[in-house]
């Protein structure tokens, strides 16, 4: 049984940095660079590890190890839909829309080896809710009820 601790002696977290596995750490930085518009910030080539960011969004890149190829991270922005069109430009792998949701409005794109972005803003009010896109492709639509069903 864990025993709790009160919030005054908690230390706070400075943030997160997924770490996502990728299959040529050379490819992948071309792509979080040139398509993604994120930046290098470093590369230590030989053991195959590199940090990406854009904004306040990090992301560690490591060639064949730590984790598995198809994670997903979220992140959010302050606007979806405008990131939607750079990347639809850039000829990024945009796997679902901007689509409305409860939590936001939010679009998926994967990059070289299946890891998928969730990257989202604020959900809009007086638009109804989306079908969402799950790992395997399959599309569930929320009922009037809150339950997701598969369509």
């Amino acid at each position: 049984m864990s025993q709790h601790v009160p919030t005054t002696e908690l230390i706070p977290f400075q943030g997160v940095t997924p770490i996502l596995r990728v299959r040529s750490l050379s490819a992948s930085i071309d792509h979080y660079v040139h398509v993604l518009g994120f930046k290098l910030d470093w590369l230590v080539e030989e053991s195959g590890f590199g940090s990406v960011s854009r904004g306040l969004c990090h992301l560690f890149l490591c060639e064949g190890d730590q984790g598995n190829v198809g994670a997903w991270v979220w992140i959010g922005v302050e606007n979806v839909e405008t990131v939607f069109d750079e990347y639809r430009q850039a000829g990024a792998r945009l796997r679902h829309p901007p689509t409305n949701y409860p939590w936001a409005l939010e679009m998926q794109v994967e990059d070289p080896d299946g890891n998928v972005l969730r990257i989202g803003s604020d959900s809009k009010k007086d638009q109804p809710w989306g079908e969402w896109l799950d790992m395997r492709g399959d599309r569930w639509a929320m009922l009037p009820t809150g339950e997701w069903v598969r369509v």
